[in-house]
């Protein structure tokens, strides 16, 4: 079936739409007040201005600043013909918008009206200091009346110098509170009295593109008793960071024990509203509360005497010195007094926390919704080299993909276990890999329990998302592998997708959001009854899709740099944990991987920075994310829809990275010129595959410069910007919770310089000179090399004969003597594979890019491998020396290997034989 067009609008967020709006309405005003107000010219700009103040009345019911009311009196000015008075509010107002004015200087600044009722200042009233500003949703059906009761109730039960302080806003309907949820980043907390009624009287087509989640919920016909819990499981889903509560009359006997584990506290109607109040007070505070990075402020502040081993410590050798002075000036004080290799005093120990860094932890699980989470401080490469050792043992398999991280190949050999090794769909016209197909992972499975193995396999592996941005449908991947193997241990590489958990559509496709998701179902008799009537159904012989409730274990690990796309210090990484067995089965062995390569010296200054990041999610994760995902869209349609930056550059797409059967929802791209926003709520909830789209892949091969050169000798000697990852014929560029409007205008300018540069470059070329630049371009838009698939491991190294696998570990530590090994010109190698001899190579290859192990130690150098390895022009391959050549096993070796395995399959045929004998 030929998939639907995915559904578009003119602005890529409901945040673009507002603020555009209100930009274009200050404009619009701004001339209606400079004009002749009877011209025909002035009619149309006030006709215009009805039709966005109509557009903001809609979206300003889901914000408290400015607000529908705002919009109200706006309307009014108009109205009145108070021309300038309506001019000069308009642009006040956009201006506090656009600054967040209203934020830091939040209920307590008053607006002073002048006599034409425009904000003539903002002040701060109490002691002048900055307050922590959020908004609360109250969910009731209310009248005009009541809702300003309450506002002046709860301004009331204010403390003058309370540090949080909150506005209130009002929805009356199910569908506009979820709205709200999702439009506006400020609500912090939910409050829902009683059961609101379902339907919204507000939705136009003007919000419908933004709303598809809250339009795919049809709960009308669930009586409206249910609405008010079944609305706080939905707020769980979409903003579960969110304090929820509930008010009701509903006897304590008759709630039931979903609901009251969905709310933070249930109150009823006849209690004071100053409960409730503290209440959410209250639980803002725990929240913002950052138990070890506090513990390590005021440990700071303490006068001590150091007598350890860390002369740094209190910054004595650096502030005392002649000669490092400037080091400290340089950090400050602040960073030398919180250097220490203490434990106590109010701080705590990594290895073994019992205080408040087992505190913080357990906070940054709750937030990351894990059942468990460690921090590190050695970055992922160290986090994944745990959980292998911890969860794998010698002659285990693990279905890997190949091009994952190096790390996950060194903890193979740390763990002893037999990778079988996954391969994704190439993507060779941009010289990167995508993802590995669940097919083939299926395949793979299946091939191993026709050979018997199912049982030695323990572990699937996977990098979600990849540095390219590819990201996998976790659920349907873990429930057609549970289907096959119901206890598989899942370890998603989540080192480039921390931030994904805080938002909704990123989240579905999370390790922890996923297994606690499958945990539930599974648990249920209507998933029971489903599968009982899935089974049913199976051909015979066919591979069941659904996995057993009565077998299957939600056994979940994700490992995530929070460095790289969240606030954190270099290296600040987490392990996240959803194992029901993990008290059972892993713990002790966990703890002892972790003491194996967690340092007894932790850097203090980065778990304190773990610590703050988990705080900063939980406030504006959401915000943050979204607003990083919404300017890496602007990139893009900024570099399409610009001739001279289309000229030479294109951002590549959802259908460049993604094959057509990957993509049932028939979403190609983000953004065209014609339809503008394709919406992708429905991509994310279905594709096998989904592109993140913060990480921007920007093709240049028409520049006829090669990836590598374009980083560094226009972007960074230039412009001073800096870029992870390149390929010959593309840069990768990313956005995250740091990136700012401008950061997004200066590569964009930076990128229109460059091309006028070449433009003038390309012009200046005599005929001989084009007819070089012209075989560039050729070679690096058509000439791309093959990408190789994994080979296969020699005869001498494979786990189990004539099944996937092999023993990595023997291989490696095999070439430990270099007697053992040899070395081989990448032009002799060609001619002796081309000749049919078998070539093995010794150690890791790994050329940056694409920055995985093209070989790895124990596999068969292929055709494909060394026309790969030779059509490469990047300049760094680690394990390979150019010249020296490519390191092998010798002849000698591998013979005498090979002989060892016969011997010792004889050998367990013998023994069976005896074993067989001695039982008759």
């Amino acid at each position: 079936m030929k998939p639907k067009k995915p559904q578009s609008s003119p602005y890529f967020s409901i945040g673009q739409l507002r603020l555009d709006h209100w930009n274009e309405l200050k404009n619009e005003a701004s001339f209606l007040a400079r004009g002749k107000p009877d011209s025909k010219l002035a009619k149309q700009h006030k006709a215009r201005i009805e039709e966005l103040l109509d557009h903001l009345k809609t979206v300003e019911r889901y914000y408290t600043f400015p607000g529908s009311g705002k919009v109200e009196k706006l309307r009014h000015m108009l109205d009145r013909e108070e021309h300038n008075a309506l001019a000069h509010n308009v642009a006040v107002t956009t201006r506090q918008l656009v600054g967040d004015a209203y934020r830091s200087h939040p209920l307590s600044a008053l607006e002073v009206e002048s006599e034409q009722g425009g904000v003539q200042e903002i002040r701060e009233a109490g002691n002048g200091t900055q307050k922590n500003y959020f908004e609360v949703l109250f969910v009731e059906d209310l009248t005009a009346i009541d809702e300003t009761a309450l506002h002046e109730k709860l301004q009331d039960l204010r403390a003058p110098n309370e540090q949080f302080v909150y506005d209130v806003l009002v929805q009356r309907s199910f569908q506009d509170a979820l709205i709200a949820l999702i439009f506006n980043h400020n609500i912090q907390a939910v409050v829902i009295r009683y059961a609101p009624p379902f339907l919204s009287e507000n939705i136009s087509p003007l919000i419908k593109p933004y709303i598809q989640n809250v339009l795919n919920i049809d709960l009308e016909d669930r009586p409206e008793a249910e609405l008010g819990p079944l609305l706080g499981e939905l707020v769980k889903r979409f903003r579960p960071e969110l304090d929820i509560y509930y008010v009701t009359d509903t006897s304590l006997t008759d709630l039931k024990d979903s609901t009251l584990q969905t709310f933070r506290r249930i109150y009823y109607r006849r209690e004071d509203l100053q409960e409730l109040h503290l209440g959410i007070i209250r639980g803002i505070r725990e929240r913002y509360e950052t138990p070890f990075f506090s513990a390590l402020k005021e440990y700071s502040q303490k006068p001590t005497g150091v007598f350890h081993a860390m002369p740094i410590s209190r910054g004595n050798s650096v502030f005392k010195s002649r000669w490092i002075k400037d080091f400290g000036d340089f950090y400050g004080r602040n960073m030398f007094l919180a250097e220490t290799s203490s434990t106590t005093g109010g701080l705590d120990s990594l290895l073994q926390p019992t205080g408040t860094l087992k505190k913080a932890q357990e906070m940054a699980s709750a937030a990351y919704g894990s059942q468990h989470t460690y921090f590190v401080t050695n970055g992922t490469s160290t986090a994944n080299k745990i959980v292998l050792q911890a969860l794998v043992e010698p002659e285990d398999l693990v279905l890997i993909d190949r091009d994952c991280h190096k790390s996950h190949h060194y903890g193979m050999v740390l763990a002893g276990s037999y990778p079988v090794y996954l391969d994704s769909y190439p993507i060779e016209k941009y010289s990167m890999y995508g993802a590995v197909p669940l097919a083939s992972i299926k395949e793979k499975l299946l091939q191993l329990k026709a050979a018997g193995q199912l049982d030695k396999v323990k572990m699937l592996l996977l990098t979600n998302c990849s540095f390219d941005g590819l990201v996998y449908n976790v659920e349907r991947v873990m429930e057609e592998i549970l289907a096959i193997k119901p206890d598989m241990i899942f370890l998603w590489d989540e080192a480039w997708f921390a931030f994904a958990g805080f938002t909704y559509i990123f989240k579905q496709r999370t390790g922890m959001y996923t297994a606690k998701k499958l945990y539930d179902k599974y648990r249920t008799e209507k998933y029971r009854t489903k599968y009982g009537e899935h089974i049913k159904q199976l051909a015979k012989g066919e591979v069941p899709r659904m996995p057993d409730p009565d077998q299957v274990r939600i056994r979940v690990y994700s490992t995530q740099s929070t460095h790289k796309t969240l606030s954190s210090f270099r290296q600040g990484s987490m392990i996240h944990i959803w194992d029901e067995d993990f008290r059972k089965k892993s713990e002790t062995t966990f703890l002892e991987a972790y003491m194996t390569h967690t340092s007894t010296s932790p850097n203090y200054q980065m778990l304190a920075s773990l610590d703050a990041g988990r705080r900063q999610v939980q406030f504006e994760g959401y915000e943050m994310v979204e607003k990083s995902i919404e300017l890496a869209m602007v990139l893009r349609a900024k570099v399409n829809d610009d001739p001279q930056l289309s000229k030479y550059f294109d951002v590549l797409t959802v259908k460049d990275f993604i094959p057509d059967q990957y993509r049932q929802s028939g979403l190609g791209e983000y953004y065209d010129k014609e339809r503008g926003w394709n919406r992708m709520e429905e991509a994310w909830e279905k594709d096998e595959f989904m592109l993140d789209p913060t990480k921007i892949t920007l093709f240049i091969g028409r520049t006829g410069v090669d990836g590598d050169t374009f980083k560094n000798k226009y972007l960074m000697d230039q412009f001073n910007i800096q870029i992870n990852k390149t390929s010959r014929n593309t840069v990768l560029l990313m956005t995250n919770i740091g990136t700012t409007r401008g950061s997004v205008a200066y590569l964009t300018n930076a990128l229109l310089t460059i091309a006028k540069q070449l433009d003038e470059e390309f012009l200046s070329l005599n005929r001989r000179e084009t007819e070089i630049s012209d075989a560039r371009i050729k070679s690096l838009t058509q000439d791309v090399p093959p990408l190789p698939d994994f080979s296969r491991f020699h005869a001498s190294f494979k786990a189990i004969p004539d099944v996937p696998g092999g023993n990595l570990r023997e291989a490696y530590f095999l070439a430990y003597d270099e007697d053992n090994c040899e070395y081989i010109s990448m032009a002799d190698c060609r001619k002796a594979v081309e000749a049919g001899k078998e070539l093995v190579a010794s150690s890791f290859v790994i050329p940056y890019p694409p920055g995985f192990p093209v070989l790895v130690p124990g596999q068969v150098v292929s055709k494909e491998i060394i026309r790969f390895m030779i059509a490469l022009d990047v300049t760094e391959i680690h394990g390979f020396r150019a010249d020296l050549g490519l390191r092998i096993f010798t002849e000698k070796v591998l013979n005498r290997k090979i002989k060892m395995v016969e011997i010792s399959a004889n050998g367990k045929v013998e023994q069976k034989k005896t074993l067989e004998v001695s039982e008759v």
